[in-house]
């Protein structure tokens, strides 16, 4: 078990993985990082050090040792390179804050993320995926990442800010989706936070794009606290929010702003990113699908609601194994306050602990034939030896997403709603391949051609 380190430890450095020639890592990360971790995790253990310029990074591997680092160390780290980027995009959010200004937030917003509060946002989930869908044609291609991303950005804004911002909140969806985009390019560039300060063009698209989304955040937030009402969407639930068990206070206008820009970006493009690969998967497993169809028709001719849910776990483990197979987040990284011990290895402080969903959920130790995708391995008496941080698309520990009863609902019910109707094929002469930045989304797109189910 790791503990913190002390002067009587007998943990020992871990050997560094020196590259082949100069810029090999960097290289082999840019051009396939889920790849270039995969090897490194197979070919030297549970715990692997790297350097990449003065970064020194240790690639760990193994559940137990994930459970220390994002559960009982937690306290020895704070958040690692992305997110300390992202912060120039999302400001002081749950996503990118530390210290006391994430623990009084989160103690803040959490109760009304409670099973019971996130219930009331089903019937806006369900209409959603019906009106999107109701847009379709039988036999006709679509992109199904851009359909689903549609689907995810019109719950995020209507759960936000309220139906009545329709348009506005499309806007907000495109300037941050265009911002976005530049800021993944970067992502991989040693000094890319300086790039996206350089006045090019690139640059200035992305400050654009983030002004343009701060400055119609800002007006709404404004015209909310103006007007007094109190409305069942996300934005009345951050203006409301106070710190009971602190100073009884509540938020300023810039921090609901940037819990306002942490909601609306992460979670519509981690939901779109799960929806679509389960999409992806069912299609190339015809069965699978019309057995979730099934399950979905059996709840009725009207509209799925929260209470369907438990009625519903066949599509539950779809959706499990869909993000065991491609998690949306496919890294948690932690930066070391100070020197510790994890397991038999020391790790000095500042240094880059990574863990990866992507490395873990495809592990033969934990998941047999993990590269073959079956829902069957989510029956409950499979899962009773299997160690927790063997699955952990949600991350864990103190900066667990805050959201995850909102997105299990959301993504049950979307590909319920929409399979009760359709089923879908991958384009002849395509591949759907992933492309991993901070999320891993389908690169290029997900190709697809939709088709009705009959009645029968």
């Amino acid at each position: 078990m790791a503990t913190l380190h002390d002067s009587g430890s007998a943990a020992t450095p871990v050997p560094l993985i020196r590259p082949k020639y100069p810029g090999e890592l960097v290289l082999r990360l840019v051009r396939n990082p889920l790849e270039h971790f995969t090897r490194l995790a197979r070919e030297h253990g549970d715990v692997v050090h790297v350097r990449m310029g003065r970064e020194h990074i240790y690639l760990v591997s193994h559940p137990d040792l994930v459970r220390e680092v994002l559960v009982g160390n937690q306290r020895n780290f704070k958040k690692g390179r992305a997110l300390e980027r992202a912060r120039l995009l999302l400001g002081d959010g749950l996503l990118t804050s530390e210290g006391e200004h994430h623990l009084r937030h989160r103690r803040m917003i959490q109760p009304e993320f409670h099973r019971q509060h996130v219930a009331q946002y089903a019937d806006t989930m369900v209409e959603v995926a019906a009106r999107r869908t109701a847009t379709w044609r039988d036999g006709a291609p679509v992109d199904m990442h851009k359909e689903m991303s549609a689907v995810a950005l019109s719950i995020a804004s209507q759960t936000l800010f309220g139906a009545d911002v329709g348009h506005e909140s499309e806007e907000i969806g495109a300037a941050l989706e265009a911002t976005f985009g530049t800021f993944m390019r970067t992502f991989y560039m040693p000094f890319g936070d300086l790039v996206l300060r350089l006045p090019i063009p690139s640059s200035r698209r992305f400050w654009q794009g983030a002004h343009r989304v701060q400055d119609t955040v800002n007006r709404l937030i404004a015209e909310r606290r103006a007007s007094g009402e109190d409305r069942p969407d996300l934005l009345s639930l951050l203006l409301r929010a106070r710190d009971v068990e602190g100073d009884g206070g509540g938020m300023t206008d810039d921090e609901v702003r940037d819990e306002v820009l942490t909601f609306f970006l992460a979670g519509h493009e981690t939901t779109a990113n799960a929806l679509t690969w389960s999409w992806v998967l069912l299609a190339a497993h015809p069965e699978v699908a019309d057995r979730m169809a099934a399950e979905a028709r059996a709840g009725g001719d009207g509209p799925l609601t929260a209470e369907h849910l438990p009625r519903l776990p066949y599509t539950r483990m779809v959706l499990s194994e869909s993000m065991r197979l491609y998690p949306p987040a496919w890294t948690v990284a932690r930066r070391a306050l100070g020197d510790f011990t994890l397991g038999t290895h020391r790790i000095p402080a500042n240094a880059l602990v990574v863990t990866s969903q992507w490395v873990i959920q495809r592990d033969p130790r934990w998941w047999p034939d993990p590269d073959r995708f079956d829902p069957e391995r989510w029956r409950p008496e499979l899962a009773v030896d299997r160690p927790k941080f063997a699955y952990f698309p949600f991350g864990g520990g103190a900066r667990m997403c805050i959201g995850e009863h909102f997105a299990w609902m959301e993504g049950i019910l979307v590909l319920a709603t929409i399979a009760r109707q359709w089923h879908f094929d991958v384009r002849p002469g395509t591949t759907v391949t992933p492309h991993a930045t901070i999320t891993l989304r389908p690169r290029g797109g997900a190709p697809m051609t939709v088709h009705r189910r009959t009645n029968t």
